[in-house]
């Protein structure tokens, strides 16, 4: 995108063909032009590959602690899940608000974070080229806490996953569409949008346990937060400071969720 006119142009212009103003790098390019682990992780996913390594550590720690305490080996038990952090209406209400926080990195099973992680891998790409690292992880980690915050209005049951954060990604991406009116942008912003109807519309399948109320909440909090952050800048200035700063926060914040997470665990682990 032109950083004059805003126009859409190509990744190989140097020129842009609308205003004629000479166009940088990209910003990708320009916040890891050096390799990352000898290669291994291309840099435009290096955010989202540190979330699935995350997402999958924390898969194999709850199916291995449900096998132990459950014995549980087809699937990951739903004790074991609570006990890691997973939402429960009567939880959230008697103050674990960290479960809002810690159960957008749990999952149900191994076809649930193959799925959610599938998607991620190029999601979370394609985000992050567009907005910048600070900005995806802000609307990432917003997306998920107010699909979570909304899960508890249409079930009080467990409820678990990364995909409220992912239609989060979706909105995000469908504000740039709205934001920029252009062929290219009605044409990303159409796409998007049968993305979120397609994912709505799965969950609506009889037999599926799918929360759609936390995809509604992730969707509309990552559109949002998208369309009032905006692109990133090139340069330096006190807007991209503030969303460094921002993300930052939410790190702390997830930090800080699995930290109460780990001492309710203890607690209630040594209470027997």
């Amino acid at each position: 995108m032109c950083p004059h006119c805003r126009a859409f142009i190509t990744t190989s212009d140097r020129v842009c063909p609308y205003c004629s103003t000479t166009v940088g790098p990209r910003a990708v390019d320009r916040r890891q032009p050096g390799a990352i682990l000898g290669g291994l992780i291309p840099h435009a996913r290096f955010t989202t590959v540190v979330i699935l390594l995350i997402n999958f550590g924390l898969y194999v720690a709850v199916a291995l602690y449900s096998l132990r305490a459950y014995e549980n080996a087809m699937d990951v038990d739903g004790r074991a899940l609570f006990q890691f952090g997973a939402k429960l209406r009567e939880a959230i209400l008697l103050g674990h608000w960290w479960r809002l926080v810690t159960a957008g990195f749990l999952h149900g099973g191994l076809l649930h974070i193959m799925m959610n992680s599938w998607v991620l891998f190029d999601l979370g790409t394609q985000v992050e080229e567009v907005y910048g690292t600070s900005r995806m992880l802000v609307i990432y980690f917003v997306s998920s806490v107010c699909g979570f915050l909304a899960s508890p209005w249409w079930s009080p049951g467990l409820s678990v996953g990364a995909s409220a954060a992912l239609f989060g990604l979706i909105g995000a991406m469908i504000a740039v569409g709205v934001r920029h009116r252009s062929a290219l942008g009605d044409a990303i912003r159409g796409m998007y949008t049968r993305w979120a109807v397609y994912g709505l519309l799965f969950g609506l399948l009889p037999g599926l346990r799918i929360d759609n109320a936390a995809h509604l909440g992730g969707l509309a909090a990552g559109f949002g937060c998208a369309y009032v952050a905006g692109l990133p800048s090139h340069f330096p200035n006190l807007k991209e400071r503030f969303w460094k700063a921002a993300a930052w926060i939410c790190v702390l914040v997830t930090v800080l969720a699995f930290v109460n997470m780990y001492l309710w665990f203890t607690q209630t682990a040594a209470g027997g």
